[in-house]
């Protein structure tokens, strides 16, 4: 019979029903530190007072008036993300899936409106863009795609790091290469700040649209607020969510004022995107986020746990390889299954997050403390002597 949640899950055997900093409490009291961060989205840990604050005080006042009106707490944080990046404009969702639909709707929209039959979207293997009929398009993968045809037409896969074949893709008839400058649910592979720099040049010279998908590796997951500000290029479009809400659902499309020409009155809409709940967290999150101060010590943390990182991998050489990614979106290359990594997690009170590649993601609250670093890599070193010692 089937369960009353549809079953797409194959969920740990683990119920939180508190959260506090980078701590979760499972229903049998057993306390969990959290190195997942809900895949990247508790940004500022769990029931940070500013963000409890910031919602309660907005519930108090007004939830939901749909986008027909203004919206006080929306105009606010889309001026801010406006202040803070390349952006003219910016459309708010409830989540990084729906950015996406919407910025491959952009891209097609800005070229159709210039009388062009430019429709192709250019996409890397190992991306992950979403699960709507867009995002696994878009990915292409028999993992998000098998069962689910026709797929929406207009992509082209190409092989991630594959210079030639990109160079002769792009062409005329392309609308748009879209990237994620770390690729999270691929294995935190990192875009090389000269591979990101090299897609923009090939942008301009053939006139092709950027578009950077940053719902995982943005608002300070990598030690800036978004990624791509370490190569010091920008994108003609990006996709933002996960932290920026952190914990609210909460994404959005950014644009500059020419990427998004085609976009006018009727083309788009969401009944709760930007909603006064949404926005007002948002708003708290990216104040603090934003702070140059807040990054710095971002930066510093990440330093930190990358060399006790790599110092774990050189001491359980049977079971970790490598360490890869930035910032505070890092990833263990296993050896052994990743699935025995997060499971001996569990066994030793630590929640990680699997990915492609036989990768364990961390992803830790981006203001976890250094005395939770140590604590995280102990707990780790303590799973990795189980394992080996289970294979012994």
């Amino acid at each position: 019979m089937i369960p009353s949640i549809l079953p797409t899950y194959a969920r740990a055997p683990l119920t939180f029903i508190s959260g506090e900093g980078s701590w979760l409490t499972e229903a049998d009291g057993r306390r969990f530190l959290d190195f997942g961060a809900g895949i990247a989205v508790n940004v500022l840990g769990h029931a940070h007072p500013a963000l409890v604050a910031a919602l309660t005080e907005q519930a108090k006042t007004l939830w939901h008036v749909s986008n027909l009106y203004n919206i006080p707490a929306q105009q606010k944080l889309a001026d801010a993300l406006v202040d803070k990046t390349f952006a003219d404009t910016v459309f708010f969702t409830n989540s990084g899936t729906e950015a996406c639909e919407l910025a491959v709707k952009m891209a097609r929209k800005y070229w159709f409106d210039k009388g062009s039959d430019r429709t192709d979207i250019i996409t890397f293997s190992g991306s992950f863009h979403g699960r709507s009929s867009a995002g696994i398009a878009a990915a292409g993968s028999e993992k998000m795609t098998k069962g689910f045809g026709p797929l929406l037409p207009g992509f082209i896969h190409l092989e991630f790091g594959d210079h030639e074949a990109l160079n002769a893709a792009a062409n005329d008839r392309v609308a748009a290469i879209m990237v994620e400058p770390v690729q999270g649910e691929g294995g935190i592979r990192p875009l090389p700040d000269a591979c990101l720099k090299g897609l923009r040049d090939l942008c301009d010279t053939h006139g092709i649209l950027l578009i950077l998908d940053e719902v995982q590796c943005g608002m300070g997951r990598t030690g800036k607020l978004f990624a791509h500000e370490w190569a010091g290029i920008t994108p003609d479009i990006m996709m933002i969510a996960k932290g920026i809400g952190g914990g609210f659902p909460l994404g959005g499309v950014l644009a500059t004022q020419e990427a998004a020409s085609g976009m006018t009155a009727g083309t788009h809409g969401s009944t709760y995107g930007g909603n006064p709940l949404a926005c007002a967290v948002g708003a708290k999150v990216l104040e603090i986020v934003g702070d140059d101060a807040f990054m710095s010590d971002v930066n510093r943390k990440a330093g930190l746990l990358r060399q006790k990182l790599e110092s774990l991998v050189d001491g359980n050489p049977d079971v970790f390889e490598s360490v890869r990614g930035s910032g505070l979106m890092l990833g263990l290359k296993c050896k052994v299954a990743n699935s025995d990594v997060v499971n001996a997690g569990y066994a030793n009170g630590l929640l990680t997050v699997p990915a492609a590649d036989n990768v364990v993601r961390l992803l830790p609250a981006l203001n976890i403390g250094e005395d939770d670093i140590e604590m995280a890599v102990e707990k780790l070193e303590n799973a990795a002597q189980q394992i080996t010692r289970a294979h012994a």
